[in-house]
């Protein structure tokens, strides 16, 4: 059974409008970014002493999907440290009547992780309400600059 963490929402915008909205990684996960996520490349994450990673922009379809390669990590509050490291992030968009679906799948952070209710419950703060502010209101919630 598929045990990856997923997640979703729909709003009243266009597939393009998300497709920015997601590549804007400052406007909803976190001030605290390294490097371009608008387009194919790496960028790095990192959050106070806590976690840092390296994503690998793997796919960009407009207005269709994005694809995260966690090519790095380091978690300070877990055994394994490299937890996420080899892992997937997908995003889905996809068009339904008036309405635009983002689909939100970590694939390989599992229950079996140590981290997977602190990551699940973040991830769910990052994608149902910072993402879904930025674009609904044009104005997330990102971590600050330290």
């Amino acid at each position: 059974m598929d045990q990856n963490y997923r997640t979703s929402f729909t709003v009243d915008r266009s597939p393009e409008e998300v497709f920015a909205a997601i590549n804007n990684v400052r406007g909803w996960w976190s001030e605290e970014i390294e490097g371009r996520t608008d387009e194919l490349g790496q960028f790095n994450h990192h959050y106070k002493d806590m976690h840092r990673c390296t994503i690998q922009i793997t796919e960009l379809v407009p207005g269709n999907k994005v694809v995260w390669h966690i090519a790095d990590n380091y978690f300070s509050f877990v055994k394994d440290k490299s937890e996420w490291k080899d892992t997937d992030i997908v995003f889905e968009i996809a068009r339904k009547g008036d309405h635009t679906e983002v689909h939100f799948t970590h694939e390989g952070l599992v229950p079996s992780l140590e981290c997977y209710g602190v990551c699940s419950n973040a991830w769910g703060t990052l994608i149902n309400g910072n993402l879904h502010d930025l674009v609904t209101t044009v104005k997330g919630q990102p971590n600050q600059n330290e």
